[in-house]
């Protein structure tokens, strides 16, 4: 390389030049001057995009986050509050914060926490913290992910929700737009018809539910729609978003925090999608996460739920409103403090529910059982398959259920049916307990029939008909390993 005989500073430009050649292109002098020319900066534009937390936000203070070097706010999650305080052990409040990210980013995270030992799930993502000190780590991200950053297990982790750069976002004053800009706002109840788009802009906290009855209707945003101020099952809706009736539904990229009842419901819809929407609950018992109840054609892709109750619960609540059925989850992670990951038949009277796809899931914490599986009322639970799922378990006895039974939501005290069920590569990891697989007939008539597990994992050991882990009951036909 020539030595470099000659510097001079031309602010914000410093030219370097030597004695032989001078070495700019014409490319980088064009772009140089275009950037001078529109007061851009030189320096390199950054890949994260922050949202600041409204004023009078109570921010969560275990946690310093810096993404890039810009601040990013950490907003708190309640859980357990009355009457359920001191009845669970959840691990506390714990904190979440979100932002958007063009390309690779560093994520610092500092605490008076002891954070050395910090676990970030899912596990599948690979992503480990670079320890600093004690205090603090750096995580490096690669792409948009949703992540728990847990120092001491369930004990008030961090959730991190890194979102794709938004597009094409609406515009405040524009037709049937309801616009919420960043500030705190209680508008407490919003009615949305068709063609209408309710937003949230990042920075927004908007203190409200939501009851859509129309079509072509959407929810979106960088916000947080927020149920905290509502005791247990008070809502002025009943659901934190209840679509009814309707039709070609999208709803994406918020976040939802203290639901006071199931958190997204839709009743007796079709086409309604769930994308990338981040639930932050635990605050009170009954808070589903994503309720389809009577409903067709629900994909559920790319969400993170936090929920004391079932994560996804599938119900045909009536007679009337027709089957539940194509019904997609898929790309998700999920956390049950106390009841089910996924709940499919109670409270359930419709004729069939069937076509249910759930994939490539991360299952980071759960309680009771992550797949229970229990059509009452004749109702005929079909076509269900299950596949690629990593389960993180913590000693918990049963890893999944399927069993026609009568419970106390029935209205007719008969069992249901089972046909046709497939559960493929799931694995369950961690400290698995017991780890049950469980399968049963109710009785002669309401029995379980072809069902098939391939590739079923419990730490390590692949499950057979003959594993100590396996209850296969009276009353079915054609269940098979591979």
């Amino acid at each position: 390389m020539p030595r470099l005989r000659q510097c001079r500073a031309e602010s914000p430009v410093l030219i370097c030049m030597n004695k032989d050649r001078l070495r700019l292109s014409r490319l980088t002098a064009a772009a140089l001057l275009i950037a001078l020319a529109t007061g851009g900066s030189l320096a390199a534009a950054s890949n994260a995009t922050v949202y600041p937390a409204p004023a009078g936000e109570k921010l969560f203070e275990d946690y310093q986050v810096q993404v890039e070097g810009k601040t990013l706010d950490v907003y708190t999650a309640r859980v357990l509050d009355p009457p359920f305080a001191g009845k669970y052990d959840f691990g506390g409040n714990y904190g979440f914060a979100t932002f958007d990210m063009s390309g690779p980013v560093i994520v610092r995270i500092a605490s008076r926490r002891v954070l050395k030992g910090t676990v970030v799930r899912p596990r599948s993502l690979g992503i480990e913290p670079v320890v600093v000190d004690d205090h603090t780590i750096t995580l490096k991200l690669e792409r948009p992910v949703k992540i728990s950053i847990e120092p001491d297990g369930k004990k008030a982790p961090l959730l991190l929700f890194a979102n794709p750069p938004e597009t094409d976002a609406p515009k405040e004053g524009q037709p049937g737009v309801v616009y919420f800009g960043p500030g705190v706002h209680k508008p407490e109840k919003i009615a949305l018809g068709s063609n209408q788009t309710l937003y949230l802009a990042g920075g927004a906290v908007v203190k409200a539910e939501v009851l859509v009855q129309g079509q072509n209707v959407t929810v979106r945003g960088r916000g947080v729609l927020d149920g905290s101020d509502w005791p247990w099952r008070k809502g002025p809706v009943g659901s934190m978003i209840r679509p009814v009736n309707s039709s070609d539904v999208l709803i994406r990229d918020i976040i939802i925090r203290g639901s006071p009842h199931w958190t997204i419901v839709p009743v007796n819809c079709e086409r309604v999608t769930v994308r990338n929407v981040k639930l932050c609950n635990s605050r009170v018992q009954n808070d589903d996460g994503i309720n389809p109840c009577n409903s067709r054609k629900v994909l559920i892709t790319d969400c993170f739920i936090r929920s004391d109750d079932d994560c996804v619960a599938l119900k045909g609540l009536t007679t009337s409103n027709g089957n539940v059925e194509d019904i997609t989850v898929e790309n998700c992670t999920l956390w049950c403090d106390r009841a089910r990951i996924f709940l499919l038949g109670h409270e359930s009277r419709a004729p069939f529910m069937r076509n249910v796809r759930l994939r490539d899931l991360d299952i980071v914490h759960f309680s009771m059982t992550a797949f229970l599986l229990e059509p009452g009322e004749e109702m005929r639970l079909e076509d269900i398959r299950v596949e690629n799922v990593r389960i993180h378990a913590q000693g918990q006895p049963s890893l999944l259920r399927l069993q026609p039974v009568v419970n106390q939501y029935m209205r007719t005290k008969t069992p249901g049916f089972i046909r046709d069920v497939r559960f493929k590569d799931v694995r369950l990891t961690g400290r698995p307990g017991e780890g049950l697989l469980e399968v049963r007939g109710a009785d002669e008539k309401h029995d379980v029939r072809d069902v098939r597990f391939d590739g079923v994992t419990v730490g390590g050991e692949k499950l057979t008909a003959q594993s100590k882990r396996v209850r296969i009951g009276p009353h079915t036909s054609g269940v098979e390993f591979k």
